[in-house]
């Protein structure tokens, strides 16, 4: 899914990070350098299936320790061996994550979130949708939906994360604060508007904000950028880079104070 993983670098450099490093593997690496001239990439070792191989773990950690922030998720795909890859990133990186998607999957099926897992030594954001955080909580999304402030609040605290928990009125807490997210429209629900928001927290976090700061505002950020999208080209035919394109005047708009 090199859609995903372009989508994500090109709106965080819309979001203000000064340079972006895609790491994909090498079946997909001119792919992806090809949607977009503005970010750099780096070559990974694959598997037979095209994945991310656990082989590329050492090369992973060099390339972190030159990034402010890392993000880990579009277009990953799902295999066992990178749910041992994602959870050994999450453990043992020293910088900020922001986790998303099949990186979601991936910590699930590792366990990563078992009562005897001590926190992240670093600040970790993880944006599930309902779906997805039922499987981190291994409860339904009916019971997700029943009580999405509550159980976002207790994850988040248990774990020492900063949670997004996407959807409607998108709720952003880190177990002590809570924000419901005002912007957004229906039109959002589109494949590629996750991994856009992924783009933006991680520049957002790579210009100084603390995790939870940077996840409302770029959820907010991100929601307005889909407002005005709809406004200009209705919500109906609305897609993924629409968003892309109306990230400027979204934090024009913020930056002089019209919609904050």
């Amino acid at each position: 899914m090199t859609g995903a993983i372009a989508l994500a670098g090109m709106a965080a450099l819309r979001s203000g990070a000064g340079l972006v490093r895609l790491a994909v593997p090498e079946e997909c690496l001119a792919t992806v350098a090809a949607h977009e001239p503005s970010y750099m990439t780096a070559n990974l070792p694959g598997d037979e299936a095209g994945h991310i191989s656990i082989r590329a773990l050492p090369v992973l950690e060099e390339l972190v320790q030159s990034a402010t922030a890392t993000a880990c998720g579009p277009g990953l795909g799902r295999c066992r061996g990178l749910s041992h890859l994602v959870s050994r990133l999450y453990e043992r990186i020293d910088r900020p994550m922001v986790l998303d998607a099949d990186a979601l999957t991936a910590l699930a099926d590792a366990g990563i979130f078992s009562e005897d897992r001590a926190p992240a030594s670093s600040p970790r954001v993880l944006t599930p949708h309902p779906g997805e955080f039922a499987r981190l909580l291994g409860v339904s999304t009916a019971d997700v939906q029943k009580q999405r402030e509550t159980l976002a609040s207790q994850f988040a605290s248990r774990h020492g994360i900063a949670l997004v928990l996407k959807g409607h009125r998108t709720i952003v807490t880190d177990g002590k604060r809570m924000a419901i997210n005002s912007t957004g429209n229906p039109g959002m629900a589109t494949g590629g508007t996750g991994d856009v928001l992924t783009g933006v927290i991680t520049a957002l976090i790579c210009q100084g904000l603390p995790a939870y700061e940077a996840a409302r505002l770029g959820v907010h950020a991100h929601g307005l950028a889909g407002d005005l999208a709809a406004a200009e080209l209705g919500q109906v035919s609305l897609i993924a880079s629409d968003l892309l394109r109306s990230l400027p005047a979204a934090f024009q708009a913020l930056q002089d104070g019209n919609s904050l």
